[in-house]
């Protein structure tokens, strides 16, 4: 089939299988460019298919010949249907993988379940029988809970009072102002049970309780600070409860690996383009600010680029990792350059429709929104009749 993006609200329906294996091999190549990482040989990804996590996959096993298994929920297609882009990721992954002669498999399901948990574990047992990197990079709006069987969605709001400011509609560049009404206390809690750090948590100490951590093992989450400009809605708001939370869970965990010398952290990571991010309002008028900036200093990274850095310069250097005051890996170090947030800050002032396509970089923005997809990726013949119907191997 001729396969096209199809977009709802802030979401494309439809995802393209040859766009998505280009932009894995294209990660692939940066990988391999940037020559060989002394990272961990056995990595677990939960949340393997797109975005840092996807990265991470990557990176592991291009830049330091890991064996990796991937946890992630993708649609799976069917004829005259698109699966989601990470399940054509996910294949093309595992397809370079098995070319270069590297341990690879997937696993398909709610990571927040316990069955999942299980099938993930029996397969380590199985194949690796420890895992020394476990990558938490999970992105879900809701989570059914594996004990209370409750169904827990999170929300987008600011604390306390009302956030008005600028958005951008990326589709049109229509600038325009919004509003967004204070939560409430459940909300707070519903947001922290899904993007908090007790799955996480739960996650290490199954995998403790099997034995199937190395001595010396490392576990990362991925979390997000920003700017001032975005603070009352993100970092002050339900999603940085939620954070917090993440951040305090990486001292749980670090304590409770202690006994075989393992260490958790948070990785605080540069704003990008995801199928997430797209739908916060004021995120996506602050990126294609931020990434006009970026690109001019020639600082501007995307997700293979931060997590190549974080592996290289921060986890896997032989000395000890370099954190914050609070014990976090600090990756968004360029994006919160006090020169970088000052020249955003400015354009904020001055965004309105007539004038972003000059002074942002919606341009950017929306190839790297359709990029997700498959979709305008370099080198790719979207005019060529497609099989949509793409096997993940491991998975049958």
């Amino acid at each position: 089939m001729i396969i096209e993006p199809r977009m709802r609200g802030f979401i494309c329906t439809t995802s393209h299988p040859k766009g998505c294996e280009q932009n894995v091999k294209n990660q692939i190549e940066y990988i391999k460019s940037k020559g060989p990482i002394a990272g961990a040989k056995k990595v677990l990804v939960i949340g393997a298919s797109t975005g840092f996590g996807l990265a991470s996959r990557i990176t592991s096993a291009f830049g330091s010949d890991a064996a990796t298994i991937g946890v992630f929920f993708e649609k799976a297609p069917s004829e005259g249907k698109t699966a989601s882009p990470g399940w054509y990721n996910s294949a093309a992954f595992e397809n370079e993988a098995q070319k270069a002669g590297l341990y690879a498999k997937s696993v398909n399901g709610d990571a927040f379940s316990n069955e999942i948990k299980k099938q993930t574990l029996d397969l380590i047992k199985a194949d690796l029988g420890q895992v020394d990197l476990v990558i938490y990079s999970l992105a879900s709006p809701v989570r059914m809970h594996p004990v209370t069987g409750v169904l827990h969605r999170s929300v987008l709001k600011p604390i306390g009072s009302t956030f008005t400011n600028k958005t951008v509609d990326f589709h049109s560049g229509k600038v325009s102002e919004i509003s967004i009404e204070p939560c409430n206390e459940e909300e707070i809690a519903n947001t922290v049970a899904v993007m908090g750090g007790e799955d996480w948590g739960m996650w290490i100490d199954a995998l403790k309780a099997e034995n199937l951590l190395a001595p010396g093992a490392t576990t990362v989450a991925y979390s997000y600070i920003g700017p001032s400009l975005t603070e009352a809605v993100y970092r002050k708001g339900t999603i940085g409860r939620a954070k917090d939370h993440l951040e305090a869970t990486a001292f749980a965990i670090t304590d409770s690996l202690a006994d075989i010398d393992g260490k958790a952290f948070v990785s605080v990571n540069k704003a990008l383009v995801t199928q997430a991010s797209s739908a916060i309002p004021v995120i996506p008028l602050y990126i294609s600010l931020l990434y006009k900036i970026m690109k001019e200093e020639g600082i501007h990274e995307g997700c293979i680029e931060q997590i190549q850095r974080l592996y290289q310069e921060r986890l896997f250097t032989g000395k000890k990792i370099p954190t914050d005051e609070k014990g976090r890996i600090r990756i968004d170090d360029l994006e919160m350059r006090p020169d970088v947030q000052e020249k955003v800050a400015k354009l904020w002032i001055d965004a309105v429709t007539e004038n972003l396509s000059k002074i942002g970089d919606l341009e950017g923005y929306r190839k790297d929104f359709y990029n997700l997809f498959g979709f305008d990726v370099d080198g790719v013949n979207y005019k060529a009749d497609t099989n949509e119907v793409v096997n993940i191997e491991s998975i049958g």
